[in-house]
């Protein structure tokens, strides 16, 4: 009986195939910019961040939506009224990515901006180095279990992850978990995504179609093309290469 009552469950368990995700990015702008300040830009940096915290808020939200079916996904960033930050608004700070990943195929398109240009980066999905936790947590009505991993070899990130929706992704590149990502944090980066919303939906043909728009590279050529251009920025210029090649 036990057994067969187990079997009756699992046939009425529900599980999530298609559908869209409404995510909030949530950017401790102020810890952001302290980070940023450092003895060679103290004189005017530290005056212009007292005078960002009295018409700014410590924390920015972004939204953003994911389309995901048939093992496909499709992550589309929001517009907001301006940039998060204003002045001291950054790579990091902002969403500049529209990420279309296949996997099935392993391959992902990601339109991507970057100053006054527009990239389309083709290659192969992004590697995360995962492990996965016993601890757990309820976003958005589904329970999500834990997993910590390393990506671009150095930046650290948390997820969530729930196994009842059978698509592999997350927000922007993240994936490779065994179910799709609900909340990522990068904690020494001081951002985080947290899934407000999802909808089990069959989506149409063309919700799940690549972005088309950009110069054509993959992920080695840009990283080249943008420390060419910043080969004389000094400290910052790895804070913008990490921020644009996330």
């Amino acid at each position: 009986m036990l057994l067969a009552g187990n079997l009756l469950f699992a046939q009425h368990e529900h599980f999530t195939t298609s559908g869209t995700i409404e995510y909030n990015k949530t950017v401790n702008m102020y810890a952001i910019i302290e980070r940023g300040i450092n003895k060679d830009n103290d004189m005017f940096a530290r005056p212009a961040f007292e005078e960002f915290k009295k018409n700014h808020p410590q924390f920015e939200t972004l939204k953003s939506i994911l389309n995901f079916g048939n093992d496909k996904s499709l992550f589309t960033p929001i517009k907001s009224d301006g940039p998060a930050g204003g002045w001291f608004s950054g790579p990091m700070t902002g969403q500049k990515n529209t990420v279309y990943n296949d996997f099935t195929t392993n391959q992902s398109t990601t339109q991507k901006d970057v100053f006054e240009e527009t990239f389309l980066i083709k290659d192969t999905t992004r590697k995360i180095k995962w492990k996965i936790t016993g601890e757990t947590r309820d976003i958005a009505g589904y329970t999500c279990r834990r997993a910590n991993g390393i990506m671009m070899d150095s930046i650290y990130v948390v997820a969530f992850y729930t196994d009842k929706i059978h698509v592999s992704g997350g927000p922007e590149s993240f994936n490779g978990l065994p179910g799709m990502i609900l909340e990522v944090a990068l904690p020494h980066e001081n951002v985080i995504w947290v899934a407000t919303k999802v909808t089990d939906i069959t989506l149409p043909d063309n919700a799940l179609l690549p972005p088309k728009k950009g110069k054509v590279v993959n992920n080695a050529g840009l990283k080249t093309t943008l420390q060419g251009v910043m080969k004389n920025w000094g400290d910052q210029a790895n804070t913008y290469l990490k921020g644009f090649l996330f």
